[in-house]
C-alpha cells in the first residue's frame, strides 16, 4: 500500500465540526466493540461486524446511523486488531527483568506487557473504505456524503498528486485530525518494485540542532524547525 496524504482546506467551521462528529462516532463504535468482547466469551471478528449493524438499528444510539456503514466496519476492525494483538502477545513468551534496588536482598521483577485492549479517549481519525466519499474528476476535491454531510473540501497535496491513480486503486480513505487542521490519507494499492544493489560501504549519521543530521561524507540536511515556525499560529489558536 502507498499512502498519499493531503490537507483538507477551504471548509467552514461547521464542516470541520461534522468531521469531528464522525471521528467521535467511530471512536464510540470501536469502544463498544471492545466492551462487547470483554463482556462475552468466544467473540470473533464476524461478531463485531454484526454488532455494527445492531448499533445502527438501536434507538438509543441514533447518531451511529449517520456514520457510513463501511466506516463502522473499519472501526470494528480496529477493535479486532487490538484484540488479536493481545491474543498474540499472550502466546508469546513473557520476558522478566530482575532489577536491584536499595537493599541487595530486595529485587523487583518486571514482566513484559500483554497489551490488553484499552478504550480510546481521544481518537483522531475515521476511516472509510469504498463508499461515503466522492473524489472530483481532477482529484483536487473530495466530498463526504455520509449521514454527517460534511460536504466538499479542497485537497492540498505537497508530495504526490492523485491524478496518477484510478479510483479502483484507492482502497481506504482516512480522515485525521491534527493540531494544524484535518488531513486526508489515501491508501492506494500499487505494486512497487525497488532493486537494491549493496555498495559495501558503511556510513555514520550525527543528529544535531543546527542541522537535522550530518553523515560521514559531510552531507547535511537542514533542520526545518516546524515548532518554531508554528509558534505564532499556536499562540493565536489559544
Amino acid at each position: 500500500m502507498l499512502v498519499v496524504e493531503a490537507k483538507l482546506k477551504n471548509g467552514t467551521p461547521e464542516q470541520y465540526q461534522k468531521l469531528d462528529e464522525a471521528i467521535r462516532t467511530s471512536q464510540f463504535v470501536r469502544n463498544t466493540c471492545v466492551r462487547y468482547w470483554m463482556d462475552n466469551k468466544g467473540i470473533t471478528r464476524n461478531d463485531l461486524q454484526k454488532l455494527c449493524s445492531t448499533l445502527a438499528k438501536n434507538k438509543d444510539t441514533p447518531w451511529v446511523t449517520l456514520l457510513n456503514s463501511q466506516a463502522r466496519q473499519s472501526a470494528a476492525d480496529r477493535a479486532w486488531q487490538s484484540i488479536n494483538r493481545f491474543y498474540q502477545n499472550c502466546g508469546a513468551p513473557t520476558r522478566h527483568l530482575t532489577a536491584h534496588v536499595a537493599a541487595p536482598s530486595s529485587r523487583a521483577k518486571i514482566s513484559g506487557k500483554k497489551g490488553f485492549p484499552k478504550f480510546k479517549k481521544y481518537s483522531r481519525s475515521v476511516e472509510y473504505k469504498l463508499t461515503g466519499y466522492k473524489l472530483s474528476d481532477d482529484r483536487r476535491k473530495i466530498k463526504f456524503s455520509d449521514g454527517f454531510k460534511a460536504g466538499e473540501f479542497d485537497l492540498w497535496c505537497s508530495q504526490r498528486t492523485l491524478v496518477y491513480y484510478s479510483e479502483q486503486q484507492i482502497r481506504r480513505v482516512r480522515v485525521v485530525r491534527r493540531a494544524d487542521g484535518c488531513y486526508c490519507q489515501f491508501l492506494i494499492d500499487v505494486e512497487r518494485q525497488e532493486n537494491h544493489e549493496p555498495t559495501g560501504q558503511v556510513t555514520g549519521i550525527d543528529l544535531g540542532l543546527k542541522e537535522f543530521y550530518t553523515d560521514a561524507q559531510g552531507n547535511t540536511v537542514d533542520n526545518l524547525r516546524y515548532l518554531r515556525r508554528s509558534e505564532k499560529r499556536l499562540k493565536k489558536a489559544r
